[in-house]
């Protein structure tokens, strides 16, 4: 009876591995050049080695097949660490991370110049860019896919351009059906 059960989990396991869906990171510059083809908007998530809500964030959301989907399909996906040792040239400029210790690479570090242009002050923050790579928004802390749904269709859909006030904000997201698993 264990080895059914046994292979019944084993059996769960894998399918759910198998369907596993990733996201297709790539570089700022990999994603600005494609926008000039193709214009779609960035989605980059600013991320340290350190922060456990940004694992969670890549274990629970990024890995989510709906999450996986939606961003591979509307957005270019950028993964940055915020405090890593990148030289990233983004609008005419070179942003680096001059005191960057490679003795504190699995722990605290310096912060990057382009998390500093973005004014990142917290992580994981979720930093969205319009079709000319412009800021749009910073998403801070970590999300479930539903919740991170909202915000990705809602800039896909240019629905953010109306939203000057709270309120407006606040009855989107009560009127907001997700559609994202939880899974």
């Amino acid at each position: 009876m264990k080895k059914y059960i046994l292979l019944a989990l084993f059996a769960v396991l894998a399918t759910e591995t198998i369907s596993a869906q990733e996201i297709n990171w790539i570089t700022l510059e990999e994603a600005v050049k494609l926008q000039e083809k193709n214009p779609k908007k960035i989605m980059m998530d600013m991320y340290t080695s350190w922060c456990g809500p940004c694992k969670m964030l890549d274990r629970n959301t990024f890995s989510n097949k709906d999450v996986a989907n939606y961003v591979n399909k509307h957005y270019y996906a950028v993964k940055f660490n915020a405090e890593g040792n990148d030289v990233v040239n983004f609008k005419n400029r070179t942003f680096k991370n001059p005191n960057y210790d490679p003795a504190k690479a699995k722990r605290r570090n310096s912060g990057h110049e382009l998390a500093r242009y973005f004014s990142i002050r917290s992580y994981p923050t979720i930093v969205f860019l319009d079709e000319k790579a412009d800021f749009i928004a910073p998403i801070i802390g970590y999300k479930k896919p539903q919740q991170l749904e909202l915000y990705l269709k809602m800039f896909k859909k240019n629905e953010h351009t109306g939203m000057d006030t709270q309120e407006k904000f606040n009855e989107y997201f009560k009127n907001f059906k997700p559609e994202f698993s939880q899974i």
